[in-house]
C-alpha cells in the first residue's frame, strides 16, 4: 500500500512523512485555542445550512488527542488522513448540486477528554466553520457534548467508538447517529471468556464516576447477577483517584476472583499496579475501555499486563472490508503498522468507518443540503470495516464484537487473542481465556 502520510492535494489534511502527531497538531491547529474553545454555547443562532456554493466538503472532527482517553485515538491521524485520501483517490465526491466532484477535507478538534471542551468544539465548528457534517468519536465524554450541539443546531452528525446505551442516554436523536457496539453485547463475550475458567464466580466490580462508567456498572450489576455470579460493588470512584487500597482490601476478605473494571488508562495504571503491591491477583481481569490498548497494557510495566482481557471492537482478523477501496482489516492494520511504526490498534476499524458512511451518505445525497443528509443517514444500509451498519428508528446501528487477551508477543510485548465471539458466532477466534494464575505460573 501506498504511504498516506504524504501530502496530498484536497485531503485536507496535508500530512507530510514522517511528521510526527503532536507536529500535525500543532499545524493542523487541533489545540483548543485554535478553536476558541468558551464554556458555554452560543445561544440565539439560526440553524446553520450549507452555502449554495461550496469548493470542498468539511467533515468536523473533535476527538479526545490528549487527556485520560487519547489512547483511544493513538492512531489519528493517521486513520482520518487515509480514510481523506481513499475519498479523493478519483478527486473527490461527486455532488449533482454542485455538478461536479469536490474534494472532501476534515478538521480534527482536540477535546482533551473533557465534556465542557467537546461540546464548545463542536459548536465552534458549526458556527465558525459551519462544517457539512460532523463526525465525532471515542467515548461519551466526547460523543455526548458534541452530539447535543448538532441536535440544537440542525447538523447531521455520526459517532463511532461510543456504545450505543450510553449514547441513547442523551436522545432521542434527529440529527445525530451513532454506529457502534452494545454493552449487552460485549457482556455476552465477556461471559463466554469467564467459563472458559474455573473461578468461584465472585466478581469485584470497579467502575468511574462518569457517564461511561456508571451506565456500565448498572448494566453489569443486573446482567452479572441474573447470570449467576456474586457481584462485589463497592461504588463508584472519582476519575484520578490516587489510591484504591480500601477497594482492594475489600475484594481480599470477600475473596474476589474475577476482576471486573471500566475506567481510563491512567486510572487502571495506578489500581492495578497497586494490586500487585499488595498481592491481590486475580484468575481474570477483564477491563472495559482501559485494556483495549497495547500501549495502555505496555504502560503497566514489567510484564503484569499479561493475561488482562477487554472488549474486542475490532481485530484485523474479522471479515470485514473497506467500503471504499476494497482492503480487508489486514491489510489496513499491516499499513497501519508498516508506516507508523507502531501496533495496529482496536479503534482503526471503528474510526476509518465512520468515513466510510459519510462517503456513501454524501453519494446518495447528492446535495450539500443538511436535511437531505440527515435523511441519507437514516436510510444507510452499508458493510463496513467495522461490520454491518444499518440504523434503527433510533439512530443506532450496533455492530459486531468480542473478546480479547493479552499474551505474551512475538513482534511486540503483548499479543491480542482473540477469546470470544459472544452473540456474533462468524466472528473467529484464537482460542479459550487462560487464568492469568496459569499464565503466570501461580499455584
Amino acid at each position: 500500500m501506498k504511504d498516506e502520510r504524504r501530502t496530498r492535494k484536497g485531503d485536507g489534511l496535508g500530512m507530510h512523512k514522517g511528521l510526527s502527531r503532536r507536529d500535525f497538531m500543532k499545524k493542523a491547529g487541533v489545540a483548543a485555542a485554535a478553536v476558541g474553545m468558551s464554556s458555554a454555547l452560543p445561544g440565539l443562532i439560526k440553524p446553520v445550512r450549507a452555502a449554495a456554493v461550496k469548493d470542498h466538503i468539511l467533515i468536523g472532527r473533535p476527538l479526545p488527542m490528549t487527556g485520560p482517553v487519547s489512547a483511544f485515538t493513538a492512531a489519528s491521524p493517521w486513520i482520518d488522513n487515509k480514510a481523506i485520501a481513499d475519498m479523493n483517490k478519483d478527486g473527490g465526491i461527486f455532488i449533482k448540486e454542485a455538478g461536479k466532484k469536490l474534494p472532501v477535507r476534515v478538521k480534527i478538534v482536540d477535546t482533551e477528554s473533557d465534556p465542557t471542551k467537546a461540546g464548545d468544539a463542536g459548536s465552534k465548528l458549526i458556527l465558525n466553520d459551519n462544517v457539512d457534517v460532523m463526525y465525532v468519536s471515542c467515548t461519551p465524554a466526547t460523543v455526548s457534548p458534541v452530539a447535543a450541539a448538532c441536535e440544537r443546531y440542525k447538523v447531521p452528525c455520526v459517532s463511532t467508538m461510543m456504545p450505543v446505551e450510553m449514547f441513547l442516554l442523551g436522545g432521542p436523536f434527529t440529527w445525530s447517529f451513532d454506529a457502534s457496539f452494545s454493552v449487552g453485547d460485549y457482556m455476552a463475550s465477556f461471559l463466554q471468556m469467564w467459563d472458559a475458567v474455573k473461578t468461584n464466580k465472585r466478581v469485584g466490580l470497579l467502575a468511574q464516576n462518569d457517564a461511561d462508567g456508571v451506565a456500565w456498572a448498572d448494566a453489569s450489576n443486573k446482567g452479572l447477577k441474573t447470570a449467576g455470579y456474586n457481584v462485589i460493588d463497592l461504588g463508584r470512584f472519582p476519575p484520578g483517584t490516587m489510591d484504591y487500597g480500601t477497594i482492594i482490601a475489600g475484594w481480599k476478605k470477600e475473596n474476589v476472583e474475577i476482576m471486573f473494571a471500566n475506567m481510563s488508562p491512567p486510572d487502571f495504571a495506578r489500581v492495578w499496579r497497586q494490586a500487585f503491591r499488595e498481592n491481590f491477583i486475580p484468575k481474570i481481569a477483564t477491563i472495559g475501555r482501559a485494556a483495549m490498548f497495547p500501549a495502555a497494557v505496555e504502560a503497566l510495566g514489567g510484564d503484569i499486563g499479561l493475561g488482562v482481557s477487554s472488549e474486542a471492537l475490532w481485530h484485523p482478523s474479522y471479515a470485514f472490508k473497506s467500503s471504499i477501496t476494497g482492503e480487508t482489516a489486514k491489510q489496513i492494520s499491516d499499513a497501519y503498522e508498516t508506516q507508523s511504526g507502531k501496533q495496529w490498534i482496536v479503534s482503526l476499524g471503528g474510526c476509518y468507518s465512520g468515513f466510510e458512511v459519510i462517503a456513501d451518505v454524501l453519494k446518495r445525497a447528492q446535495t450539500l443540503d443538511k436535511e437531505a443528509i440527515r435523511k441519507a443517514f437514516a436510510a444507510t444500509n452499508l458493510n463496513t470495516l467495522q461490520g454491518p451498519t444499518k440504523f434503527n428508528e433510533k439512530n443506532v446501528a450496533v455492530t459486531p464484537t468480542g473478546g480479547l487477551q493479552w499474551v505474551k508477543g512475538k513482534k511486540f510485548p503483548y499479543d491480542c487473542m482473540l477469546v470470544s465471539n459472544g452473540n456474533y458466532k462468524t466472528l473467529p477466534t484464537d482460542g479459550k481465556m487462560a487464568s492469568i494464575h496459569d499464565l503466570r505460573g501461580m499455584k
